[in-house]
């Protein structure tokens, strides 16, 4: 269970102390939803949009139906369109896919880290080479 204090924060960020955090061992409770604060509701580098985009992704790839109507609806309340959660899921599952082939066929990540490089040269040159031709 959460502290007083923690109760009255959730209930200021999300109008309720939703059910699920009883769930929190309260050695953890606080710095569980301390973590939520900081990062979800809190001001950092990514905007509420790219965390929700973030979240969905990942929550898709791990599979999380929890955690999948979460960001979704956090996505929603970002206005992200219906394309966008469509194409964020559909970059997650790509990941995931290709994680499953890297790790399956047991690829050389010294060998792929080199041959990432090179693909980021050569990005790199085109991008270059694009913005001299404006």
């Amino acid at each position: 269970m959460v502290s007083t204090e923690m109760e009255s924060e959730m209930e200021e960020y999300m109008g309720m102390v939703p059910s699920w955090i009883e769930a929190l061992p309260e050695p953890s409770a606080d710095h569980s939803w301390a973590i939520v604060r900081d990062l979800q509701f809190g001001e950092t580098e990514l905007t509420g949009r790219e965390k929700a985009l973030v979240g969905l992704g990942a929550a898709a790839a791990i599979q999380c139906p929890y955690c999948v109507h979460f960001h979704t609806e956090e996505a929603k309340l970002e206005e992200v369109t219906e394309e966008e959660l469509s194409e964020a899921i559909g970059v997650s599952s790509d990941v995931r896919y290709f994680s499953t082939v890297l790790h399956g066929a047991e690829v050389d990540y010294d060998e792929f880290v080199d041959e990432t490089a090179k693909i980021v040269d050569h990005v790199e040159d085109q991008q270059a080479a694009a913005a001299s031709d404006d």
